[in-house]
């Protein structure tokens, strides 16, 4: 990002969103629909070259910065953090997007303790680190308040076979939201969690040949296009901080969701 075109976001003062997990999929998708609405966005998410292929697909005149860090690790979202105050000197939205599913269908009896804290550090730990920082910023910055939407999943209703390090984490991030979305309330922070089922990603490229039914078959399932995703991400973000929606659930509209199991 140019000096003059990081003097002209101050300037103009627009919006201004971190999106963990920006390199792909949700997040990159979600952070290119951001930019194309006006917000200045930080992208962030452990690998340098993904976070530039983003930057690069917004054009030269989008608002960006790319950030690579881990959000498990607290260093790393605290150095975050400080670049988006230092360029654009307020945070107006978290997407907290970052997550892994971990190794795939592998029975609870054998999932490795290695494998259960890599994704809990990851989907949970990630969650509530970023989430800490964000609120910690609103909460300081005048005028006060701004919006953190997690992402959540359908398994945070539902699980799916051979999941449960995964689904564990998805439940825990909607008591995260709440919680949340609580302890903002003074503070002009709204806090939602949006459940996506099926979006066309690198994660659920399974989906299309044929994935772990509750009843033992294999089965390919419909997927979603990830900007439609972020066609409602955009929407949740851009209401006024006297509203908000608390939960959200977009799918594959015939995905078999609902009788899951």
């Amino acid at each position: 990002m140019s000096n003059n075109l990081l003097n002209s976001a101050k300037d103009s003062a627009p919006r201004t969103a971190v999106v963990t997990g920006a390199g792909s999929g949700i997040g990159r998708a979600v952070a290119l629909a951001l930019a194309g609405a006006g917000w200045s966005v930080a992208l962030t998410g452990r690998r340098p070259d993904p976070l530039a292929g983003t930057a690069a697909l917004a054009g030269p005149d989008a608002r960006m910065i790319t950030v690579p860090a881990d959000v498990s690790r607290p260093q790393d979202v605290n150095a975050l953090f400080a670049s988006v105050h230092e360029c654009f000197g307020r945070l107006d939205l978290l997407f907290n997007n970052a997550g892994t599913f971990g190794p795939g269908d592998v029975p609870v009896e054998d999932l490795a303790y290695e494998d259960w804290r890599g994704v809990v550090e990851v989907n949970l730990t990630g969650a509530f680190l970023c989430a800490q920082a964000a609120y910690r910023r609103m909460k300081e910055q005048d005028p006060q308040g701004g919006r953190i939407i997690n992402n959540g999943s359908l398994s945070a209703h539902a699980p799916r076979p051979h999941s449960v390090a995964y689904t564990a984490t998805k439940h825990a991030i909607t008591g995260l939201t709440k919680s949340l979305s609580l302890d903002g309330r003074p503070y002009r922070i709204a806090c939602g969690q949006i459940d996506i089922g099926n979006a066309a990603t690198d994660m659920t490229e399974r989906m299309r040949t044929g994935t772990l039914q509750a009843n033992g078959e294999l089965a390919a399932e419909p997927v979603m296009a990830a900007s439609d995703v972020a066609r409602t991400v955009l929407h949740m973000a851009e209401l006024p901080l006297e509203a908000n929606i608390q939960f959200a659930t977009v799918m594959a509209t015939t995905m078999p969701y609902v009788g899951r199991g």
